[in-house]
């Protein structure tokens, strides 16, 4: 398991509502959230903020590779 800020983003009031209540949903479902779950937080956290893909991605703990969309 990579590192991930996660857990501190579900808490961050400058995170959308949206996109803390799917990396809320991918933490509750157990203590390593599945693959399918953080990569839809990343969608969500990607179209609601002005970050980049790839950073979502390294932020919620996924590789850099892989799409947003």
């Amino acid at each position: 398991m990579s590192f991930t800020l996660a857990p501190l983003l579900i808490h961050d009031e400058h995170v959308p509502a949206r996109a803390r209540d799917a990396l809320r949903a991918a933490y509750e479902a157990g203590p390593f959230p599945t693959t399918a779950m953080l990569e839809s937080a990343a969608r969500v956290l990607h179209a609601e903020t002005d970050l980049e893909c790839r950073d979502v991605r390294e932020l919620v703990g996924l590789p850099e590779e892989g799409g947003c969309v």
